[in-house]
Parts: C-alpha cells; sequence; structure tokens
C-alpha cells in the first residue's frame, strides 16, 4: 500500500512541474516586464524548486521500498524525506 500511495505522490510531483512549465511557456509576460512578472517568476520558481527537490527524494524513497531496502527497523531516510 506504500508503494502505491508514494508513486501517485510522485506522480502527482511531475504532474505539477510539468503543468508549471507549461505555464512558464505560455505566460504573456517575462520576468524583466515589470514587478508582477519577477515576482510571479521569482515565487513559482521557488516553489517548483522545491518540488523538484522533494520528488527526487520521494523517488529515491520508492526506488528503496520497491528493492526492500526500507524496513520498519530502518526508515531513516524516508522519515527524512517525508
Amino acid at each position: 500500500m506504500a508503494k502505491n500511495r508514494l508513486l501517485v505522490t510522485c506522480l502527482l510531483g511531475l504532474v505539477f512541474r510539468a503543468l508549471q512549465a507549461i505555464e512558464y511557456i505560455q505566460a504573456p509576460f517575462s520576468i524583466s516586464d515589470s514587478t508582477y512578472g519577477s515576482t510571479f517568476f521569482l515565487a513559482t520558481g521557488f516553489h517548483g524548486i522545491h518540488i523538484i527537490i522533494g520528488t527526487t527524494f520521494l523517488i529515491v524513497c520508492l526506488n528503496q521500498i520497491h528493492s526492500n531496502k526500507i524496513s520498519i527497523s530502518h526508515l531513516i531516510s524516508f522519515e527524512i524525506a517525508s
């Protein structure tokens, strides 16, 4: 059950990044246009980096769960990632 839920979480992180990339491509403004543009790209960019790092950690944990390297007595990497 943990594998399935972690897989869904990782997929949602990847979908979020894809949607953010589409939003960046279709934005009618750029980072140098106005204060709104720079604030928008700065805030959403930091949030996107946070999602990339978190999704990467969770993908590593998913790989460890899949290869049975995480057990009840050894799950420090999963605790750090979550």
